[in-house]
């Protein structure tokens, strides 16, 4: 992985290529490359490092009408140009991009050295050309190539093939990576996201897992239909902010409106989502919800599931994805599981949707992408509205989860025990969200001012229970993937069981004190820290006792049952100027990408 651009058409490919990779600079990448067919022959260009060092080599000017361009993130040899993609044969002539990972290149490698194949890189992609030029050979066409080459192959990929001797095609494959076709006047784009495409056309086609097709600039053959995506290219800009993530957290009361609208109905108490495809009945019968996702999601899917415990009152729990399908899980018919993916396309849950549909399980999908590849396997679900989210670290994507899941509880609730009244109070509580984030949101400057004041700290706690629990992990989960501070989360009772031996005046603590029944309980954990030194941090509604902690992060109360989604909001301005007072590049923290298209 990690981004994929293709191009055939009447018009100039490198800018469109080109173009097409900054759009994708957003998912994490080290190294970027293009390969143009110029007079039948293959022109390759590739470069260690940013896109715009490719574009110093290429030029916006560089001849060719088809060609193919790639942002690596590395997963199988160090970052060096020759590593990069895309990855040629011998003899030139076949070029190769590729995200995902083929499991079984080491045997597909050592076949090659054996045949007396040269490699060049230390990549499992470079297997892939060498074996399609040899295959290509023997066959009619280069798809009958690639598809015999990836019979053999073991893993997951998007793939793109280029033949300079035949410029009148490109290849396109997918299996378990995105691969997404634009449709132009004369011209076909190639894109893993469909981000690089919305500058040239709205009509976009998505690729099957299994599906190999052949396109062309006036034509392709694939399972699915042309469709429109409501996107365009200022989505994709920054506009008037700093990065993309400060211009995300100021989007998020905008994106809490969009989750809400239409979904709220207040004469019932209760909520409408359609497009979970559930009816009343069917939903008295749910006995358990899980919710699965990676990162971000996972902590999103803890938050859902205390609220479903709440206000249904029937068990739930959250579970990583990415470990869920390798214990063996019992599935159970009686149990909704809800897969949680901002993009849709992240593989550790796609494969446990798989896992479900595979032996009968009964799950919705969360995503905010729409025909991404957990959207089409669940076929029923919740779309998130929080618009594209470029940076890497997710924050409006991440409240839009929490606030579909406080929806999602109270319609399981309502159709249980919650009384009307009950039900109206969170109907009132989440209409209040949009007004009460933006509150928070222009706590800015003394957020900032805090976050300043411990920007040398080299270690930091993030302490909750219950409610508070998910938000100090999440809260940990930002401030190590933007600034590359050391963070731990910790439920607060266990503190004295271990952690408690790290506390000193060095080890400020980020502790989240809703104002709720644990109140005092969260007071005396406060204490505990106080009393060996350690600096607090309280994110809070609370009235805490004076002197009692060394800055307050304040948010407006709500119900106690969706304080969480507010208590988060600080932990994400914390997290970003902290990181920007230590001069991080904060929508493209090292080692990390968007969009986790490989295990």
């Amino acid at each position: 992985m990690c981004g994929i651009v293709g191009y055939i058409g009447h018009g100039s490919a490198a800018p469109v290529l080109l173009e097409g990779l900054r759009r994708l600079e957003y998912r994490g990448y080290d190294s970027a490359g293009i390969a143009l067919v110029q007079r039948r022959r293959l022109k390759v260009h590739k470069a260690a490092g940013r896109v715009e060092e490719l574009r110093r080599r290429v030029g916006d000017d560089a001849p060719g009408s088809v060609g193919i361009a790639h942002t690596r993130w590395a997963t199988h040899g160090e970052v060096t140009d020759a590593n990069a993609h895309p990855h040629t044969d011998t003899s030139g002539r076949f070029a190769v991009v590729h995200n995902g990972i083929v499991e079984n290149s080491d045997q597909l490698r050592a076949k090659l050295i054996a045949d007396g194949v040269q490699l060049v890189s230390d990549t499992d992609t470079e297997a892939l050309v060498h074996l399609i030029a040899a295959r290509a050979e023997e066959t009619d066409t280069l798809e009958a190539a690639v598809r015999a080459v990836l019979s053999s192959v073991e893993g997951t990929y998007g793939l793109v093939v280029l033949d300079s001797k035949r410029p009148d095609e490109l290849v396109v494959a997918r299996n378990g990576s995105p691969i997404v076709l634009g449709v132009g006047e004369g011209e076909t784009f190639v894109a893993s996201d469909v981000a690089a495409l919305v500058r040239h056309t709205q009509q976009v086609v998505y690729l099957e897992d299994g599906e190999i097709a052949t396109v062309r600039a006036d034509a392709f053959r694939t399972s699915g239909r042309a469709q429109t995506v409501e996107l365009s290219e200022e989505d994709y800009e920054l506009g008037d902010a700093e990065d993309f993530m400060r211009k995300e957290m100021a989007e998020q009361p905008e994106a809490v409106r969009r989750a809400l609208r239409g979904r709220l109905d207040p004469r019932f108490a209760t909520a409408h989502l359609g497009g979970i495809r559930l009816d009343p009945r069917e939903l008295r019968n749910v006995r358990r919800v899980k919710f699965l996702g990676c990162g971000s999601a996972y902590y999103a899917g803890q938050v859902g599931a205390n609220l479903v415990e709440e206000l249904a009152r029937i068990p739930a729990d959250a579970e990583p994805a990415s470990e869920f399908r390798y214990r063996s899980p019992v599935i159970d018919s009686d149990t909704l599981y809800v897969a949680i993916s901002q993009s849709g396309e992240t593989l550790d849950t796609l494969a446990a949707v798989q896992e479900l549909n595979r032996k009968g399980g009964r799950v919705i999908g969360a995503v905010n992408v729409v025909g991404s590849a957990v959207a089409r396997e669940c076929g029923s679900g919740v779309f998130l509205h929080a618009g594209p989210e470029v940076s890497v670290a997710s924050t409006k994507a991440f409240t839009n989860m929490t606030v579909s899941f406080a929806m999602l509880a109270l319609l399981l609730g309502r159709v249980r025990d919650l009384s009307a009244a009950g039900g109206a109070r969170l109907v009132e509580g989440l209409r209040a969200l949009p007004d009460q984030i933006q509150a928070v949101l222009d706590t800015d400057a003394e957020v900032a001012e805090v976050a300043r004041r411990y920007a040398k700290a080299e270690h930091m706690f993030f302490i909750g229970r219950v409610r508070g629990w998910p938000v100090a992990r999440e809260g940990a989960q930002k401030l190590k993937e933007i600034s590359y501070l050391h963070a731990e989360a910790y439920q607060a009772a266990e503190l004295k069981h271990g952690p408690l031996a790290l506390i000193d005046r060095d080890m400020p603590s980020v502790v989240i004190v809703p104002n709720d029944e644990l109140l005092t309980k969260n007071i005396s954990t406060i204490e505990q820290i106080k009393a060996r030194g350690g600096p607090v941090i309280a994110v809070t509604n609370a009235t805490l006792p004076p002197g009692l902690v060394d800055a307050e992060l304040r948010i407006p109360s709500n119900s106690p049952e969706l304080d969480p989604i507010l208590l988060t909001i600080p932990t994400q301005l914390f997290a970003y100027h902290l990181a920007s007072a230590l001069g991080r590049d904060i929508d493209k923290p090292r080692n990390l990408a968007k969009s986790v298209t490989v295990e």
